[in-house]
């Protein structure tokens, strides 16, 4: 038998597809950014899918501020190596 639910990955293409109306009208390089966003998510495809949360744009809000927490610490880093230089 069938999947009676879709899954996270379609549930994340649909919920893309709906913010296409926002995503068009974005200058370009915000446009990048936006992609950004959804490949955050996608990245945490596996873990959103265990979730089973009944809004799936909570998994990515959380997948999206993963990603961020990791480029913050990835530049502080970075900014502590060239104090120490």
């Amino acid at each position: 038998m069938g999947r009676t639910t879709p899954t996270y990955r379609d549930q994340l293409r649909e919920v893309e597809e709906e913010w296409g109306e926002f995503r068009r009208p974005l200058r370009r390089e915000d446009q990048f950014r936006f992609d950004d966003l959804f490949v955050y998510a996608r990245n945490h495809a596996d873990a959103a899918g265990n979730l089973n949360h009944p809004n799936p744009l909570a998994p990515v809000w959380m997948a999206i501020a993963l990603e961020q927490e990791q480029r913050i610490a990835e530049l502080e880093t970075q900014v502590e190596a060239l104090g120490n230089e």
